[in-house]
């Protein structure tokens, strides 16, 4: 009797039993398993010699530094094995300098074996199927298999079966404060509310409904209505923005979906006024320009 094959195919166990693939991570249960977090002195870590960015800005690296200091890394950075307790750092340079600057001895680390693409792919997707992850994990994973895989939000929702809505909405809560993404990682607040204060611009505002919401215990219902008081100013200003012209409207929403991300258009009653491209990392930078390129 033939034994029927994985879905996967080759799947992970083979993966993970083939000599090629050295990898050190560890997850809780003591298991190795790749695309697992795993702690990293920074002595064995080697800068990136392909790194395009070479500048940093010495204020917000500051700050940025400060912030780990107090809050430690949130999101891990990316780097590959190159030999015996030897890494190459990927992605995530920046949190690399700023953890040097505020005296971190190690960093988290999503460890990688260069140059295979497939077992990557394989490693997150079977990753964003455990039970035990939170919200801010889940949105961290759909990040990196949109970067790291070049999916686009499309693909990802065919490969993994899920509404695209879904991933966009994991995704959109990796641009919440550092202390909001920390309240929902710590289960202090739920993703319901942690999407409400998405509504809100201001970061300080977002810390200071944060506060309210966690000290007075509020339900996701009575946070929107917080959220919604404190939006109203900004609701009013916004009413008074000059509408777009429909042609205007049709290029937004046009590039919006060409280059998948936020594109905003602002104009005055002169008709002058600026496109402005939001993006998350210098990898998906680096995406939009090749598509802006073609």
């Amino acid at each position: 009797m033939k034994t029927k094959k994985s879905a996967l195919g080759r799947g992970l166990s083979a993966i993970l039993e083939s000599p090629e693939t050295d990898i050190t991570s560890k997850d809780i249960s003591g298991n190795y398993v790749v695309g697992a977090i795993a702690n990293i002195p920074l002595e064995k870590i080697e800068a990136n010699p392909f790194q395009p960015r070479d500048r940093f800005e010495e204020k917000s690296l500051m700050e940025l530094s400060h912030s780990i200091g107090e809050q430690g890394i949130i999101q891990p950075v990316t780097v590959r094995k190159l030999g015996y307790e030897k890494y190459q750092l990927i992605s995530g340079e920046r949190r690399f300098k700023a953890a040097k600057m505020a005296g971190l001895k190690q960093i988290p680390c999503y460890i990688r074996v260069a140059n295979d693409q497939q077992m990557l792919e394989l490693a997150l997707i079977e990753n964003i199927h455990r039970q035990d992850l939170n919200a801010i994990e889940i949105g961290i994973s759909y990040q990196r298999l949109i970067e790291e895989c070049k999916l686009t939000q499309e693909k990802l929702s065919e490969r993994l079966g899920k509404d695209r809505s879904t991933i966009t909405n994991y995704i959109r809560l990796l641009k919440l404060p550092p202390e909001v993404q920390i309240a929902l990682r710590e289960e202090r607040i739920s993703m319901g509310h942690a999407r409400t204060l998405i509504t809100i611009e201001n970061p300080q505002v977002q810390n200071r409904l944060l506060e309210l919401i966690i000290s007075k215990n509020l339900s996701v219902r009575d946070a929107e209505q917080l959220v919604k008081e404190n939006g109203t100013k900004t609701s009013t200003a916004a009413k008074k923005q000059i509408s777009l012209p429909e042609k205007h409207i049709f290029v937004r929403d046009k590039l919006r979906g060409e280059l998948d991300t936020r594109v905003d258009i602002k104009r005055n009653t002169k008709g002058s006024g600026s496109i402005v491209i939001t993006f998350n990392s210098d990898t998906e930078f680096d995406r939009i320009m090749s598509a802006l390129e073609k």
